[in-house]
């Protein structure tokens, strides 16, 4: 590190006009990548998807949907009110390109009562649904007679997306004045308060940059616009407080020149340990092969590199520049020396008492994790959008007025080797729907069987032989077969997110069969996405605990202090996923009841792990300093939380109102996992940070440093052989 730190220092100028140069290029794309970002994220390579483009391309079914929602005005004839939807919905084809349009009559049950529903279809999406769709809402905006409403797929998609900038605007807005104060709090002057902003600030908007570039080769979810200033900001903010709190120090007893190089390769070498261990966090997720694990795992990754980049060179930098001047425009009196009494005070009362103090830590935790046992994951979907928005209100009308919430539909497309209606693949058809019948949870199967009303193959095959009879069944031939595709519609009796749907599908998947079966419709999506989490996840968990373990035992030279910081991050983890739980699904603090998103855990988890061990870093290599000089423990240890407590404490509070200002934001999960990071941090640096890590280092005495104390000592004695 002298090396490096002696080039930084060197370069200092040079830097500064690089960054700059830096923020001015990707500043330009970070504001365009708000409209490269589209849909929730949840894509996969895999059956489900293969078989929508199956019905696409075989049996006419179209790529996106709108739905259009009408409500009939007071005074407005039941003819009246179907004539004007009709008259609509041509105009509404006509304008919009579409393909079809589905019109609601009496008889097709898309009217009950004053409201009725219609559905337009587009077979492609060539970049300009958003300029269709506003033509659509020109013409709803015309109506008098009826009021009308537009939701749907690509609507829903794009509200989220204004939804979720919003929330980042309100995040941000709350967030970035109270971190100002923390800083404020922490430093006492203007200008070492606004440092760490301006690094956080300046990460986000370098990262979104280089994020822009990736949107041609992946799908870009919307949740990434959440994801990265969250990150970014939290962790350049902690890594710059450490930074600029080592700067103080050492200014006050060394030159500029050396404060730099002294902190560079101190605290430096604490940022590149803690960066590496929320990167391997992040990297973890890579495993899963759904889009928006993919995505946050890039972006989050991208976040974490260009945040320790900045934090190791344009901030020495500017700390380099500005020397002595990083005390100007003082408008608090911070005591440093009264702060670290405390903290030793604290420290030494703790380790009085080892044992009571873990125990009451541990059964705490345990306490809070218990809800975990009753957590509901479900894959978040419109209900994740605000109620302000009309598309959400819209969809909620549709989804009470019109669809069987306890049926599921689940859709099989059999590919034969030769022509469907040849003898034996259609035989074996007409087997499979026989089979598929007798299944307890099949309640209604649509088939070429119910549509002709023909109990056999051999049936089929004399109508279709029969020349009149053959042209009267053509249209609904074509609905069902297309040369060596047959479409069956299976309608569950079960909820479309039931386990119940899911193990169906999983059933019928491994199936033997003569047809290659292909599976699709909600149920499908939802059991390949699950069953994708729930079988990569554990290689992910597997690579963070053991990278983590390995970088943090080589930065410390301990064999114990890892796995108890392992330990203790995975308590605290689960603590915090019981708190989820009992605010969200329970519906306490006056919070909406909603189940968790199936992507919380396993981001909050990514995201926490690697942050929290940021703590341990700082609070560990101070005290592996302090033990390297006195071979004391006990000392160390105190001397060790005294010293960094106040400016973890600072660190942590500033992420918890970094991330738990989303707490106020309107998208559910963003809500959740914006709670989710704000309690795991309060968690670690409360009862992790404060009660177990002094309680822990006192019970284990010099043990914390066997692989240390082992290394030292063998270079020790070959010193003394030499001699």
């Amino acid at each position: 590190m002298n090396k490096v730190a002696n080039a930084l220092y060197a370069g200092r100028r040079i830097l500064l006009v690089l960054w700059i140069i830096l923020i001015i290029g990707f500043g330009f794309y970070a504001a365009k990548l708000p409209s490269v970002l589209g849909g929730n994220g949840f894509e996969m390579k895999g059956m489900y998807k293969d078989t929508e483009q199956l019905l696409v391309d075989k049996f006419d079914v179209s790529e996106a949907q709108i739905i259009v929602l009408f409500e009939k005005k007071d005074g407005v004839s039941d003819s009246k009110f179907q004539q004007t939807i009709a008259q609509y919905m041509q105009k509404a084809k006509e304008k919009s390109d579409a393909s079809k349009v589905d019109i609601p009559t009496a008889s097709n049950k898309m009217i009950k009562g004053s409201t009725a529903y219609g559905i337009i279809h587009f077979n492609h999406d060539d970049g300009t649904m958003d300029k269709r769709v506003e033509k659509v809402r020109t013409l709803s905006a015309e109506e008098k007679e009826m009021s009308v409403k537009l939701t749907g797929g690509p609507i829903i998609e794009k509200d989220m997306n204004t939804a979720s900038q919003a929330d980042l605007a309100k995040a941000e807005a709350i967030g970035i004045p109270v971190a100002l104060v923390v800083l404020l709090l922490a430093f006492g002057g203007v200008v070492a308060a606004a440092i760490p902003l301006m690094i956080g600030i300046v990460t986000v908007v370098t990262t979104m940059g280089v994020v822009y570039f990736f949107h041609p080769y992946t799908e870009l979810s919307i949740f990434i616009l959440n994801v990265i200033p969250m990150i970014g900001l939290a962790l350049s903010i902690d890594f710059s407080l450490l930074f600029i709190n080592r700067f103080k120090e050492e200014i006050q007893t060394k030159s500029v020149e050396q404060a730099i190089k002294i902190t560079i390769q101190t605290a430096g070498r604490s940022v590149i340990f803690s960066g590496l261990c929320v990167f391997i966090g992040l990297a973890g997720m890579l495993f899963i092969q759904v889009d928006i694990f993919q995505n946050v795992a890039l972006g989050g990754m991208a976040v974490v590199f260009i945040a320790v980049f900045s934090a190791l060179t344009l901030l020495p930098s500017i700390l380099a520049i500005l020397g002595t001047r990083i005390n100007r425009l003082r408008i608090l009196k911070v005591s440093e020396q009264g702060g670290q009494s405390r903290w030793r005070s604290f420290a030494t009362f703790v380790m009085k008492k080892p044992v009571t103090m873990t125990i009451v830590s541990l059964i705490i935790l345990l306490v809070a994790l218990i809800p975990v046992r009753d957590m509901h994951l479900e894959i978040p979907s419109s209900e994740a959008l605000p109620t302000k928005y009309e598309s959400r209100q819209a969809f909620d009308t549709y989804n009470d007025t019109f669809i069987n919430k306890n049926t599921a539909d689940v859709y099989f497309v059999l590919e034969a080797k030769q022509d469907m209606l040849n003898e034996k693949p259609l035989t074996n058809a007409f087997t499979f729907i026989k089979q598929l019948k007798k299944d307890s949870l099949v309640k209604q199967i649509d088939s070429i069987s119910t549509a002709l009303n023909v109990k056999s193959s051999d049936q089929l095959q004399a109508m279709l032989e029969n020349p009149q009879i053959s042209a009267q069944t053509k249209p609904a031939v074509d609905s069902f077969i297309n040369g060596h595709y047959m479409l069956i519609k299976a309608t569950l009796d079960t909820d479309q997110n039931s386990d119940q749907a899911k193990d169906f599908v999983r059933k019928w998947k491994d199936k033997r069969s003569p047809f290659t079966v292909h599976i699709g419709g909600y149920p499908k999506f939802e059991q390949e996405i699950f069953d994708e989490i729930y079988e990569k996840a554990p290689y992910g968990l597997a690579l963070v605990l053991f990278s983590t373990y390995v970088i943090l035992m080589i930065a410390f030279r301990s064999v114990l202090i890892p796995l108890k910081a392992i330990i203790m991050n995975i308590l605290s983890l689960t603590a915090t996923f019981g708190l989820l739980v009992w605010l969200f699904q329970n519906g306490h603090l006056g919070l909406t009841e909603s189940n968790i998103a199936l992507v919380l855990p396993v981001f909050v988890f990514g995201l926490v792990f690697g942050l929290s061990m940021d703590y341990e870093v700082f609070l560990i290599s101070r005290i592996h300093e302090v033990y390297h000089q006195t071979r004391d423990n006990n000392v160390a240890t105190v001397e060790g939380l005294a010293s960094t407590s106040k400016i973890i404490t600072s660190a942590a509070l500033i992420m918890i109102v970094i991330t738990g200002a989303f707490a106020f934001t309107d998208v559910t999960p963003v809500k959740q996992m914006g709670v989710g990071i704000a309690l795991a941090i309060f968690i670690d640096a409360t009862i992790v940070r404060m009660l177990l890590v002094p309680s822990l280092m006192k019970l284990l005495g010099d043990a914390n440093w066997w692989f240390f104390t082992k290394k030292r000592d063998k270079s020790s004695s070959n010193e003394q052989l030499k001699s």
